[in-house]
């Protein structure tokens, strides 16, 4: 590792056994102390539907959808799965992230997997690429009251815009800490935990005034990614009722690799 970036020995979450996991400091979110961010639960929840016994190697996530329920407490957290469909070029497999001690998930995902037959068809590229992350300037995340969580995991390099400042933004971001200690970081790990924060990059309104917080997150990739950085090109849209849409279009450092959007719940603080 580079000097500057983390031990490997640490990470967003501890492994406990098959289906139990301890959360660190290092999922913790910019609101509330107890709370994790939703991008690494996100990326673990991506984890377990791709490691899950009898997963099919020939097949990747092409779309994943998370209905936040409610905030994940930092602490021990049991992940289940199922298979809610399973055909020849398709799956659908969902995934539950309970608390210890708790009779009810506070995070699901739903994930449709394709099957893959590499050189089959012809690649089509949509969109240009991005400046690269080396081009851009390393840029803080907004003042958080607390020295270690999701913030300091997470290296985040803009070209457009800044945490600071209003309006669309262009971020390169770069896991600090694997997202299991220990074990190996995966390239979808890459992209999902970084995918929730779209909302907090391309911020339209003054967080000190307004709250919005997102309720869901989808994540589309029409291609795997690869490389240590993940992009998240974001815009936000919000109603004078108080609904917003953050929408992002994702890449990595070949080009883009899907989108993600997240549905907002706006209101005065």
């Amino acid at each position: 590792m580079s000097a500057g970036r983390r031990s490997a020995a640490e990470g967003f979450y501890e492994r406990v056994d098959a289906g139990r996991f301890l959360a660190t400091e290092y999922t913790r979110g910019p609101w509330d102390p107890a709370a994790q961010h939703a991008g690494p639960p996100a990326a673990l929840l991506g984890r377990v539907v791709e490691e899950r016994p009898g997963a099919r190697e020939d097949m990747r996530i092409a779309r994943i959808t998370y209905e936040i329920l409610r905030p994940v407490p930092i602490g021990a957290l049991e992940v289940t799965t199922s298979v809610l469909r399973a055909g020849r070029s398709t799956e659908v497999v969902e995934a539950a992230l309970v608390p210890e001690g708790a009779a009810r998930p506070v995070m699901l995902a739903r994930a449709l997997r394709i099957r893959v037959a590499p050189e089959s068809v012809p690649t089509v590229v949509p969109g240009p690429e991005l400046p690269p992350p080396g081009e851009a300037a390393v840029t803080p995340f907004f003042p958080v009251p607390w020295e270690t969580g999701y913030h300091s995991a997470m290296e985040t390099r803009f070209t457009e815009g800044a945490f600071v400042e209003r309006g669309p933004g262009t971020c390169w971001m770069r896991m600090r800490v694997p997202l299991v200690a220990g074990e190996d970081v995966r390239p979808l790990d890459r992209v999902l935990v970084a995918a929730d924060s779209g909302n907090g990059i391309s911020a339209e309104l003054d967080f000190a005034r307004y709250v919005f917080v997102n309720g869901d997150l989808t994540v589309h990739l029409h291609r795997h990614p690869v490389g240590e950085w993940a992009c998240v090109e974001a815009r936000t849209s919000v109603d004078a009722a108080g609904i917003g849409l953050a929408d992002a279009r994702l890449h990595d450092e070949k080009g883009p690799i899907g989108r993600s959007a997240q549905s907002l719940f706006v209101a005065p603080r």
